[in-house]
């Protein structure tokens, strides 16, 4: 009786760590990864990281150019540009996460509420979101800020943060709707409802998990615009005031009036707008790519 060989099971390929198949399929994501977490370690340990005080004056290196003291330079009070830009990140991610989060979470809530419950609901919600989606963001902002005035809790301006999150939320309402409008048609939905469950738990156990994914997407992407928007008040003097160092504010007032005497008052702070502007709407694609299915390859 002869014995038939069968051929060895092929050896099941480890899968690889999901960061690393993250940095595979999106190096852009990933680069800019790199530079969200360069800036978020830099303004969490800006005591530590920043070569000065950023509020120390000097006024015998007023207006001193790029050198190996100070790499760029300072400004017309003699405080150190460098240290001032990475306590500038501080300001930047604090503002512009709260203000991402607290509009993206309204957002959500507010668009899963008129997927779920339609009719009435869903057409006053509308209405109000076409609204507010006629004004220019920037228009909207100024408003909201010269309503709220100055309002700090913690050392946080409360009210830039409602100022930049309002404008945020019709935007993060109308993508969630269209998202939560398939998630509602779903059979589950209906067979918690036919269980007698909640409109609250229904909501909160069925609909929402299942709109993560556009959620974290718009969450992060809408903190390169809430870092924008934050710049741009600072520097209309309604955001961030001195001598708290902020992007925004570096580039308005003095620097604007010694720009050809000391142009790196400007260019740097710029740069650092533009970088961290670039480096959360890089992720925020690399981010949807993802975690779409349809995106993947």
């Amino acid at each position: 009786m002869t014995s038939i060989a069968t051929p060895a099971a092929a050896p099941q390929r480890r899968p690889r760590p999901v960061v690393l198949e993250f940095m595979r399929q999106q190096p852009l994501g990933a680069v800019s990864f790199v530079v969200i977490v360069a800036m978020m370690f830099a303004g969490i340990f800006a005591e530590w990281v920043a070569p000065y005080d950023p509020l120390n004056i000097d006024f015998g290196a007023m207006l001193a150019g790029p050198s190996w003291e100070h790499w760029t330079g300072t400004d017309a009070f003699g405080r150190d540009t460098f240290s001032r830009i990475i306590y500038g990140a501080r300001t930047a991610l604090v503002i512009g996460f709260s203000s991402s989060l607290l509009g993206s979470t309204l957002g959500l809530l507010l668009g899963a509420s008129c997927a779920y419950f339609g009719g009435r609901v869903d057409i006053v919600i509308q209405r109000f979101v076409d609204i507010m989606l006629s004004f220019p963001i920037i228009v909207l902002a100024l408003v909201v800020v010269a309503v709220l005035g100055k309002w700090k809790v913690l050392g946080i301006d409360v009210n830039l943060v409602f100022a930049i999150a309002i404008p945020i939320t019709p935007n993060v309402t109308r993508i969630v709707r269209a998202a939560a409008l398939s998630v509602r048609a779903m059979p589950y939905i209906d067979a918690a409802k036919a269980a007698g469950y909640s409109h609250v738990r229904i909501i909160g156990r069925h609909m929402l998990p299942n709109l993560m994914a556009p959620y974290l997407i718009m969450l992060t992407a809408y903190i390169a615009q809430a870092i924008l928007l934050e710049a741009s008040l600072s520097f209309l003097g309604l955001g961030v005031a001195e001598p708290t160092p902020a992007w925004g504010l570096m580039l308005s007032g003095n620097a604007s009036d010694f720009f050809r005497e000391a142009p790196w008052m400007v260019i740097f702070p710029g740069l650092a707008i533009s970088l961290a502007v670039f480096a959360f709407s890089l992720f925020g694609d690399a981010l949807r790519d993802w975690l779409d299915p349809k995106f993947k390859t």
